[in-house]
């Protein structure tokens, strides 16, 4: 099965293969982070060999032709489906949340904005409506802007997160004001559950160990119920020792050598030696020598490929391919 780096390598080769004028148009209905890392990619690609280009064409040609539209409207059968087997008011619940993309499609043009600009057009509000804006985010996006703020402020802004159990339509409505209509749609939404004790845990988990202590150390004096509460919902690198050995298995086939090596060198001796069980004696030894061979890491570097193994072991749990043991499961569904 291909890694990330490798379909992310093909869909490039595609987009190559397809001319300048048909690949604008494929750009066009790709987030900010696909565009990105596309984008990275084929720059980084100057010599391809013939056999991967023609491997890469016959796949998508055999993929795309087991595609089939079923239905006319997907939004609209969604909708109906619901309907008919729940009853409106627990369909339409359900409804608002399947396909609320749509409803406040002017948060994309802040997950288009590095993390320093949104930051800067954030920076003079209430906590609460940063928060409320934040939960809109991915939760690495929402992380890098309050790592820019000074800790009181990112402190008070987690908070707020962290209680935060909806939003009404007249708070989208106070939202769109604050970001010149970023926000859209706000007199159509039901409540939209976002925020909440998880939300603030996902980017608490983003933002490394040291911020990590002083965000729950600030919750803990001021609600520690709530402070318990993000806690039993975070997941952490050392958190990977609750993994069986057929899902470290599935995270380990994942990872590239050098991220391994680096996110290790923060590890304790419990983990290390979980990671060398789980994999050949012949690789393990390799790990090892090269963890003994790497001289000091910056703390920083350490903490950022933990952050990418995470990523991986969330997108393992979405798709099904791993379960996370004590029922911490349920924080990445």
């Amino acid at each position: 099965m291909a890694n990330e780096d490798d379909r992310i390598e093909n869909a490039a080769i595609l987009l190559m293969s397809l001319g300048e004028e048909e690949a604008a148009q494929v750009f066009k209905h790709l987030g900010p982070k696909e565009v990105q890392k596309l984008g990275e990619t084929i720059a980084k690609m100057k010599v391809i060999p013939r056999e991967r280009v023609e491997s890469v064409l016959d796949q998508f040609t055999h993929e795309a032709a087991e595609q089939h539209m079923l239905v006319p409207d997907n939004d609209e059968y969604v909708k109906s489906v619901l309907r008919k087997a729940l009853g409106d008011d627990k369909a339409n619940m359900l409804i608002d949340r399947i396909i609320q993309g749509s409803d406040v499609s002017g948060i994309e043009s802040l997950k288009w904005m590095d993390a320093a600009s949104v930051a800067e057009l954030l920076r003079n509000e209430h906590p609460q409506i940063i928060a409320a804006i934040l939960v809109h985010l991915d939760f690495d996006q929402a992380s890098s802007v309050l790592k820019t703020f000074g800790e009181r402020q990112r402190n008070e802004v987690l908070i707020r997160i962290a209680t935060l159990d909806g939003i009404q339509p007249t708070a989208l409505k106070d939202l769109n004001e604050v970001l010149s209509k970023v926000l859209a749609g706000g007199d159509r939404l039901k409540k939209s559950s976002l925020g909440g004790a998880k939300a603030a845990a996902e980017i608490i988990n983003m933002m490394g160990s040291s911020v990590e202590t002083s965000a729950l150390d600030y919750i803990r004096e001021a609600d520690n119920d709530l402070a318990q509460k993000i806690m039993d919902n975070m997941f952490t690198f050392e958190d990977l020792n609750k993994l069986d050995d057929k899902g470290f298995q599935a995270v380990l086939k994942e990872v590239q050598s050098e991220s391994l090596v680096l996110s290790l060198k923060g590890a304790t001796a419990e983990l290390r030696e979980k990671v060398f069980k789980n994999m050949s004696s012949r690789a393990a030894e390799t790990l090892r020598e090269d963890l003994e061979s790497r001289g000091p890491v910056r703390v920083s570097e350490v903490e950022a490929e933990q952050k990418e193994m995470l990523k991986i072991v969330r997108r393992l749990v979405d798709e099904g391919q791993i379960v996370l043991a004590s029922g911490a499961a349920d924080d990445f569904v």
